[in-house]
């Protein structure tokens, strides 16, 4: 069974094909979805590395 974390990271992987996909198929709006991707991407990466680290950006959580 996968940990929360491995769950997460697959979920985010596939957002950021999703967004990718998207950008694919609307020109007008591609670069915003390459950069959403690359924003999922970068915070899978994050939480492979070490699932309990704090986030090197600050972000307000409500």
């Amino acid at each position: 069974m996968a940990t929360n974390a491995e769950l997460a990271v697959k979920l985010l992987r596939s957002a950021a094909g999703f967004f990718r996909s998207v950008g694919e198929q609307n020109v007008q709006i591609k670069e915003q979805m390459d950069t959403n991707a690359q924003t999922y991407d970068m915070v899978a990466e994050w939480l492979e590395e070490d699932p309990s680290a704090e986030s090197p950006v600050a972000v307000e959580m409500d």
